[in-house]
């Protein structure tokens, strides 16, 4: 079957995308190291010691930025349904974290400790009905956040991608609401034709009793 433009024009796009040469340069596994880096260096997320968990971490570009960043001291926990081929320094939870059972394990690993940095870069999986997609990538940055909010500690962080659209005020109004400060950030290695951009939420609030 012949390729099609639209597909012809993104492969063309994708092989001479600066940032694709950079991360095999480099030996990150995709693109997307570069947005974690770029929101690192501006809000100085990482540093030796910490835990941090990954979510929707596949293919591991940004747990291996990560592992590197907090160092033999620290921990990373990747977590994905998809398969993540192992990673030095980084612990490998395979399932779907909105299921209990992949939250279980997550737990069982952290044991009693917190969490000083919640990643998620996610995107759902791509239905082609704008709206279905929307709302599914709004669902996936609630139940980050609802981890965070969980298991960070009082100085922790959540770095968790968005798309505006529907939804997007009410999440942005609700992280507010959860942490003592909010940023958007839309990294260089961001796409500019892509609506996505990271929220990065600092110092969870206590929550009231309910």
């Amino acid at each position: 079957m012949a390729r099609s433009k639209a597909s012809g024009g993104w492969m063309s796009e994708h092989v001479n995308d600066p940032y694709v040469r950079r991360a095999r340069a480099q030996g990150y596994r995709s693109r997307a190291a570069f947005k974690l880096l770029e929101l690192d260096a501006k809000e100085r997320l990482l540093g030796p010691g910490q835990t941090v968990v990954d979510l929707g971490a596949a293919p591991g570009s940004w747990s291996q930025v990560a592992a590197a960043k907090v160092g033999a001291t620290g921990r990373v926990i990747a977590v994905d349904l998809l398969e993540i081929v192992p990673l030095e320094r980084v612990e490998v939870v395979r399932g779907d974290f909105a299921e209990a059972a992949t939250l279980a394990a997550v737990e069982r690993l952290l044991g009693a400790g917190g969490v000083d940095l919640v990643l998620a870069d996610m995107a759902p999986n791509i239905s082609g009905v704008a709206a279905t997609d929307q709302a599914r990538a709004v669902h996936l940055a609630e139940l980050a956040m609802a981890f965070a909010l969980e298991h960070l500690k009082p100085g922790g962080a959540l770095v968790v991608k968005v798309f505006q659209g529907a939804g997007f005020p009410e999440l942005l109004a609700e992280m507010r609401r959860s942490f003592a400060t909010v940023a958007s950030r839309k990294p260089g290695a961001s796409r500019g034709r892509s609506s996505e951009m990271y929220l990065v939420g600092r110092r969870p609030k206590a929550r009231k009793a309910t």
